[in-house]
C-alpha cells in the first residue's frame, strides 16, 4: 500500500541541524526577532535574583526538525512556561508548533504561540496553545506596546504562569510613532534651537513617566501639525526606521546615517514607526511629511506600505524620490564573503518587496554583529552594527538626488548611455524590441522643450550613431591617474594585476596620452557608449566574466562623466548594458564592486522593455537604477504569404466539398498534398509520404493555422512615442506617461510603481507603462495558479514524448530563467515539480510557498519523471528560497519507497547509495551559458568543442536551505547522458526563440553536448505564449515556424524598415541566430538559410536598406551566411552565392569607410 501514501517535505528541512546545547530552565522564550529577545534578556537580567531561571533562544537557529527535536527534549519539556513569537505565523514554523503543542499537553506546560505581526491573529497559533485566549491576548499586548517597562512587565508575568508570586503590571502604552534625535531620544518636533532637549529623553523615560502616572493611558503622539518648515536648516530629509530598534537601543545605524546626511548639509528628521501597515504610524508619517516637505525620504523598514498594488501609497503622495537602506538580518562575516550578499529573508523582506513601493535601493548600512553566549541565558544576542563605508555611499547617493532635484533644467548635464550588447557587429545601440537611436533622438527633443541646455540634435539615427563614431573626446592619462587615487586600491589593484598598468592600455592613444570616448555631446547632453569592458574579442563572453574586472578604460569613462563633465544624471536607454553585470556581489554591494565603482552615487535613470523583469531587476539592485517600464513593440499576425494563402484556400474548398462531392473532395486533397510538397510546406509541417490524405491534411491544416496564428513585431517601440494613427488608446497613454516619467525621474520626483511582464499574456495590470518596475514576492512562487498552468503544460510533454515515443519519458532537462519565471508567477517551476509528482504546499493566509507535497502515484497517474535543472545566473541570484524548494522536492522523491519503473530518482539513488545534485548552474557570479564566447568567435572547428565548454561552464551544483552552490565537477555531464529530452520554455509572445543570444547558447549548447557525449535526445521548445493551450514542438519545428512566419515575413520586414539602422540590426541578429542554432544542432534545414538570404540580401531594396543604414549589418549578415556555407549547413541552388556574399562584404567596408 506504500504506492498511495503522500508525503510532503518544508523548507525547513534543508536547514542545517543546530544543537543549541543549552540546559533546563523554568521559563522558556523564542523569538525570530533580536529585538524581542535583546528585551527580554534585558528585562530578566535586570530582577534575576527575584525570577525563575530563563533560557532564550533564536527561531532561526531551530529551523531543521532535528534542532527542534534536540532542544524540546534538553530544554521545552522541562520548561513550566513557553512563550514563542513566531514572525509568518504558524506556517512559518508549523514542525515546531506541532511539536511542542504535543509536549506541552502531555506534561501540562503552559505554552503561548504568538504572532509576529501583532495586528495579525493566527487562529492556529490560538488552537494550538494550552493557555486560555483571554491570556495570549494579554501576553501579545506587552510585545505590540514594546519597552523596557513592557518587557519588565512581560517577563514578570511570565514568572507567575510558572509559579513564581512575581506581581506584573499591566500593559503601559507607548508611541507607536514619533520624533527621534540621536543624543536625545524622543523628541517633540525636530527644530533644532527652538525646543529644549528633554532631560533623559527616550522611550524608556517615556515609558517611565507613563508608568508613575496614577492612570496610564495612550498619549497623542507628538506631531508636526502647527510647525514651520524647517526653511534654512538644510535639506530636510526624513529617516524611517522600526520603533523596535528604539525600544531595544539597537539604533547605532540609525544614528550614523543621521551623522553622515547631516555633514552633507542635509537635516535629517529619523522618524521611528511601529510598522507603515499600522494606521497610527502611517497617519503621523503622513502629516510629518506634509509638513516637513522633505527632498527625499529615506527609509529602513522591510516590506511594502501595504497599499495593493495600483493603489496610490504614502511615498506616491510624497512624490520626492524615496531611498531603501537595508538595517541586515545578516551577519557581517556572511555578507563580506558571500557572492549573493544577502541571505534569502533579508532579499524578500528588504529588497524585492519595498520595491512595490517604487523605492530606490541605496544600499545596506548594517549587519548582525554577534556576542559572546551569555551563561545565564544560553542566549547569544545580536547587534546591528553600521558599516561606516556603507553609510558613506548611501548618504553621497541621496545628495546625487537632492542636487539633480535642486539644478536647475538649463544648467543639469546629463549622460544619455546606448547599450553596446550583444556586442556584436552591427548592433550597436541594440535592446530588445526597443529603437534606441530614434529613443534618443527623441529625448533630445523633449529635454530641449523642457528648459535643458540641448543643441544641434542630428536629423536622424543613423547620423547619431555616426557622430559617436567620430567622437574626440577622452579623458588624459594624468588626470585618469589622479582621480584613480579616490578609487578602492584593492579594486585598482585587481584592474592593473588583470591588464597591467593604465599606460599600457591597448585604448590609451600612445600620441596623445588619452583614452578615447565614443561620444556625441549636444549642449549639456552627452551621448555615449560605455568602452568595452574586456578584450574586444570576446566581448560578449567579458560582460558576464565575474573573475574579469573592467578596463582601465571604463573606470576611466566613469571617472570622467563625473569628475571632468560633471554629469548630475544618466540616463541608460534600453536593456542591457554593461554597468549592473560588472563583477561584484548579487545585492548589498561592498566598496569593492565594480558597479558602483564606475557609477558613484550618480542617479541613473533606466528606461527598461516590460516584459523583462529579471534584468531589470538587476539594474535596480546593482546600480540603483529607477527601471522605467516601456512598451514592447507592437505585435499584429502574421498572415500567410502568397503559397501559403493558395493552399488555405484550397483547404477551404476541400472543406466545403467534404460530405457533398466525394470525387472533388479527393481530387482536392491530392492537389492540396501535391502543391504543400512542391512548395516544401509539406515537409516542414511534418508530413510523410507515408502518411493517409486525411492526416497529411490534418498536419498542413494545422501548421498554415500556427503560422497565420504567429505574433510578429510590427515594428520597434520608440520610447514616449506613439505612431500618429496608433489605434491603441493604452499604448497612447503608455507613450505619453513614458515620456513624462522620464522627465519626473530627472526632476528627483518620486516615480509610482508598476508591474513587469508580458502584456501580450493576458496581463492588463502591465499597462500603462512608464511606471518603475518591481518583481513578484519570491515567497509566493510558483503561485497556485502558475501551478495549474504548468502542470497542464508538463502533461503535454509527456503526452507529445509518449505519442513519439511510445513510452514515458524517464529523465529529462529543464532550461530554467529568472525573468522568465517572475513574468510567469514561476510556471516554469511548476512544471518540472509536476512532472517529478510533487506540488507546492502554501500558507493559506499569506500565499507563501512553505514546502512541498509529493504525490501518490495513483493520484499522479504515470511514473515519476527525474527532473534536472539547469538554472540561469539571474535565477540562481533571484530564488534560493525556490532552488531550496526544488532541492526539497528531490530528496523527498530519492526517499520513496517505489518500484525502479515507476520512480526513477529513486532508482538511481539506491543504485548510487546517495542522491546525487538535480540542480545545476555556472559558478557563483558567473552568467550564460559558458558558449557565448566561442560562438561569437567562430573558432571552433567541430561542435563537440562546443558541447564541452557547455558542460565545462555548467560547474556548480545548488541545493540546500539557502540554494547555495558547491563545486561538482562532471555531475551535470552525468544528467546530460541518462536526458530522454531538454525542455526550454518561451512565454512571452513579444519574443521568439531568434531574438536574442540566450536561447542559441543554452539550447545549442545542450545539443552540442549530446553529441560531445555520443548521446541523442529530444530537444523541445515548449510554446506557453497562450497559457491555456501549451505546445510543445521539436527543436526544428520551432525555428521554422518563427522563420516562415516571422523573419521572411513582409510585414515584419517593411515594419523593420521603418526603424533605419535599429531595424537592419534586427535583420543581423535574426541571421546570427538561425546560423547559430544551425551550427551548434545541426537541426536545421538549409531551405531556411535559403529563404532568409533570399528575403535580406536577395531582395535588391531590402540589400539597399540595410547596406545603406547599417553597412556592419550587412556586413555581418553576409559573413554569418558564407560561415554556414563554409561549415556545410546549407547548400544553395545557385553556384554565384559565394561570390555575391564576398562582393557584399567588400562593399559594406567601403560604404563604413
Amino acid at each position: 500500500m506504500h504506492i498511495l501514501a503522500t508525503t510532503s517535505a518544508s523548507l525547513d528541512d534543508l536547514a542545517e541541524p543546530v544543537d543549541l546545547r543549552q540546559t533546563p530552565a523554568d521559563m522558556v522564550a523564542l523569538s525570530f526577532t533580536d529585538s524581542d529577545l535583546a528585551g527580554l534578556a534585558a528585562a530578566w537580567k535586570g530582577d534575576a535574583d527575584r525570577l525563575p531561571t530563563m533560557r532564550l533562544a533564536a527561531l532561526r537557529d531551530l529551523r531543521h526538525p532535528m534542532s527542534v527535536d534536540l532542544w524540546i527534549d534538553s530544554v521545552a519539556r522541562h520548561a513550566k512556561i513557553i512563550l514563542v513569537r513566531i514572525l509568518g505565523g504558524y506556517e512559518w514554523w508549523r514542525y515546531g508548533c506541532d511539536q511542542l503543542a504535543a509536549v506541552a499537553r502531555e506534561r501540562g506546560i503552559k505554552l503561548a504561540l504568538l504572532p509576529g505581526e501583532s495586528h495579525d491573529e493566527d487562529i492556529r497559533l490560538i488552537e494550538a496553545s494550552t493557555l486560555p485566549r483571554e491570556e495570549l491576548d494579554g501576553l501579545l499586548n506587552y510585545f505590540r506596546e514594546g519597552g523596557p517597562a513592557n518587557m519588565s512587565a512581560l517577563v514578570r508575568r511570565l514568572a507567575r504562569l510558572a509559579g513564581s508570586d512575581a506581581i506584573a503590571a499591566e500593559p503601559v502604552s507607548v508611541p507607536k510613532a514619533g520624533y527621534y534625535e540621536p543624543g536625545r531620544g524622543v523628541v517633540p518636533f525636530p527644530l533644532e534651537g527652538r525646543v529644549r532637549a528633554q532631560a533623559g529623553g527616550g522611550v524608556a523615560s517615556e515609558v517611565r513617566r507613563l508608568k508613575e502616572a496614577p492612570n496610564p493611558v495612550a498619549p497623542t503622539p507628538p506631531g508636526p501639525a502647527g510647525h514651520p518648515p524647517l526653511e534654512g536648516e538644510g535639506k530636510v530629509v526624513p529617516i524611517l526606521f522600526y520603533r523596535s530598534m528604539l525600544l531595544a537601543a539597537d539604533v547605532a545605524p540609525i544614528d550614523t546615517l543621521f551623522e553622515a546626511l547631516r555633514q552633507r548639509g542635509m537635516r535629517p528628521v529619523p522618524i521611528f514607526v511601529s510598522s507603515l501597515k499600522d494606521l497610527e504610524s502611517l497617519a503621523f508619517v503622513e502629516t510629518a511629511v506634509a509638513q516637513l516637505k522633505p527632498a527625499a525620504i529615506v527609509t529602513a523598514t522591510a516590506f511594502a506600505s501595504g497599499a495593493e498594488p495600483g493603489v496610490e501609497t504614502l511615498f506616491d503622495r510624497a512624490g520626492v524620490p524615496v531611498f531603501q537602506v537595508i538595517v541586515a538580518t545578516t551577519r557581517r562575516d556572511v555578507w563580506e564573503t558571500n557572492q549573493r550578499g544577502l541571505a534569502p529573508a533579508d532579499l524578500a523582506m528588504h529588497v524585492v518587496l519595498p520595491e512595490l513601493d517604487g523605492r530606490i535601493l541605496a544600499g545596506a548600512i548594517s549587519f548582525k554583529g554577534e556576542s559572546e553566549t551569555d551563561p545565564a541565558l544560553g542566549h547569544r544576542a545580536f547587534a546591528n552594527r553600521p558599516e561606516p563605508d556603507r553609510v558613506e555611499q548611501v548618504a553621497d547617493r541621496v545628495e546625487a538626488f537632492i542636487r539633480l532635484r535642486e539644478t536647475p533644467r538649463a544648467e543639469r548635464k546629463l549622460a544619455i548611455l546606448i547599450p553596446d550588447y550583444p556586442s556584436a557587429p552591427g548592433r550597436t545601440g541594440y535592446a530588445v524590441g526597443l529603437d534606441v537611436p530614434s529613443s534618443v533622438l527623441a529625448m533630445l527633443h523633449d529635454l530641449k522643450e523642457q528648459g535643458y541646455a540641448v543643441e544641434g540634435i542630428p536629423q536622424s539615427p543613423r547620423a547619431l550613431l555616426d557622430a559617436l563614431e567620430r567622437s574626440k573626446a577622452g579623458l588624459g592619462l594624468d588626470e585618469y591617474l589622479a582621480f584613480s587615487y579616490e578609487l578602492p586600491s584593492a579594486a585598482v589593484a585587481a584592474v592593473e594585476a588583470a591588464w597591467g598598468k593604465a599606460e599600457g592600455e591597448t585604448a590609451l592613444l600612445s600620441s596623445e596620452k588619452h583614452f578615447p570616448f565614443r561620444t556625441a555631446i549636444f549642449g549639456n547632453i552627452t551621448v555615449a557608449l560605455a568602452p568595452d569592458r574586456g578584450r574586444s574579442a570576446d566581448r560578449r563572453a567579458d560582460y558576464h566574466d565575474p573573475t574579469l574586472p573592467p578596463r582601465h578604460a571604463l573606470l576611466a569613462f566613469g571617472l570622467w562623466l563625473r569628475k571632468s563633465l560633471g554629469v548630475h544624471a544618466l540616463v541608460h536607454v534600453g536593456a542591457h548594458g554593461t554597468l549592473e553585470w560588472l563583477p561584484g556581489k548579487t545585492v548589498a554591494l561592498s566598496q569593492s564592486c565594480f558597479p558602483e565603482i564606475v557609477t558613484g552615487p550618480l542617479p541613473v535613470i533606466y528606461p527598461f522593455i516590460v516584459s523583462n523583469p529579471g534584468e531589470a531587476a538587476q539594474a535596480k539592485r546593482r546600480i540603483a537604477a529607477v527601471t522605467l517600464g516601456h512598451l514592447p513593440p507592437p505585435l499584429t499576425g502574421a498572415g500567410l504569404d502568397e503559397n501559403q494563402h493558395k493552399l488555405e484556400r484550397l483547404v477551404d474548398e476541400y472543406a466545403q466539398a467534404d460530405g457533398l462531392d466525394r470525387r472533388r473532395r479527393d481530387r482536392l486533397a491530392g492537389l492540396i498534398v501535391e502543391t504543400a510538397q512542391t512548395t516544401g510546406l509539406a515537409a516542414e509541417a511534418g508530413v510523410a509520404r507515408t502518411d493517409a490524405p486525411d492526416e497529411a491534411l490534418r498536419r498542413i491544416d494545422a501548421w498554415l493555422c500556427d503560422l497565420k496564428d504567429f505574433a510578429i513585431k510590427d515594428g520597434l517601440h520608440v520610447y514616449g512615442r506613439a505612431p500618429d494613427d496608433e489605434p491603441d488608446l493604452m499604448r497612447q497613454q503608455s507613450a505619453e506617461i513614458e515620456k513624462a516619467a522620464l522627465l519626473d525621474a530627472l526632476d528627483g520626483r518620486h516615480v509610482t510603481a508598476g508591474p513587469a511582464g508580458a502584456p501580450a499574456r493576458s496581463r492588463s495590470d502591465i499597462l500603462p507603462t512608464g511606471r518603475n518596475l518591481f518583481t513578484s514576492d519570491p515567497r509566493a512562487m510558483p503561485t497556485p495558479t502558475a501551478y495549474d498552468i504548468g502542470k497542464a503544460a508538463a502533461e503535454e510533454v509527456v503526452r507529445a514524448y509518449m505519442q513519439s515515443h511510445g513510452d514515458w519519458p524517464r529523465s529529462l532537462i529543464i532550461d530554467l530563467w529568472g525573468s522568465a519565471s517572475l513574468r510567469t508567477g514561476g510556471e516554469e517551476i511548476a512544471q518540472g515539480l509536476s512532472l517529478m509528482g510533487c506540488r507546492p504546499q502554501w500558507d493559506a493566509a499569506t500565499g507563501r510557498v512553505t514546502g512541498i507535497e509529493v504525490l501518490a502515484l495513483a493520484a499522479l497517474g504515470r511514473p515519476r519523471v527525474d527532473v534536472t535543472w539547469r538554472i540561469s545566473g539571474l535565477f540562481r541570484d533571484m530564488f534560493p528560497t525556490q532552488i531550496a524548494l526544488i532541492d526539497a522536492a528531490a530528496n523527498a522523491v530519492a526517499a520513496r519507497d517505489e518500484d525502479d519503473s515507476e520512480n526513477p530518482l529513486a532508482a538511481r539513488t539506491r543504485a548510487e547509495g546517495k542522491i546525487s545534485p538535480r540542480i545545476f548552474g555556472t559558478s557563483p557570479g558567473t552568467y550564460g551559458a559558458g558558449v557565448e564566447e566561442i560562438l561569437s568567435s567562430g573558432d571552433w572547428a567541430a561542435r563537440e568543442e562546443i558541447g564541452r565548454a557547455y558542460l565545462d561552464a555548467t560547474s556548480h551544483a545548488y541545493g540546500g536551505a539557502g540554494g547555495e552552490g558547491i563545486a561538482a565537477p562532471g555531475a551535470f555531464e552525468n544528467r546530460i547522458a541518462e536526458a530522454d529530452l531538454l525542455v526550454h520554455t518561451g512565454d512571452d509572445p513579444g519574443r521568439d526563440i531568434l531574438e536574442g543570444s540566450a536561447d542559441v547558447a543554452f539550447i545549442g549548447g545542450f545539443s552540442a553536448a549530446l553529441a560531445a557525449l555520443g548521446r541523442n535526445a529530444d530537444v523541445i521548445v515548449l510554446d506557453t505564449t497562450d497559457p491555456q493551450r501549451p505546445k510543445p514542438r521539436s527543436l526544428s519545428e520551432a525555428v521554422t515556424r518563427v522563420v516562415r512566419a516571422r523573419a521572411v515575413n513582409a510585414r515584419f520586414i517593411a515594419g523593420q524598415m521603418r526603424h533605419g539602422p535599429r531595424g537592419a540590426s534586427e535583420f543581423a541578429e535574426t541571421v546570427d541566430r538561425l546560423v547559430g542554432f544551425a551550427e551548434t544542432t545541426q537541426a536545421i534545414p538549409g531551405a531556411l538559410i535559403e529563404a532568409v538570404h533570399d528575403a535580406y540580401l536577395g531582395d535588391a531594396d531590402v540589400r539597399a536598406f540595410i547596406l545603406r543604414e547599417n553597412p556592419a549589418a550587412a556586413k555581418v549578415i553576409a559573413e554569418r551566411l558564407l560561415s554556414a556555407r563554409r561549415r556545410g549547413l546549407w547548400h544553395p541552388l545557385r553556384n554565384s552565392i559565394d561570390d555575391d556574399l564576398a562582393a557584399l562584404i567588400a562593399e559594406a567596408q567601403g560604404v563604413a569607410a
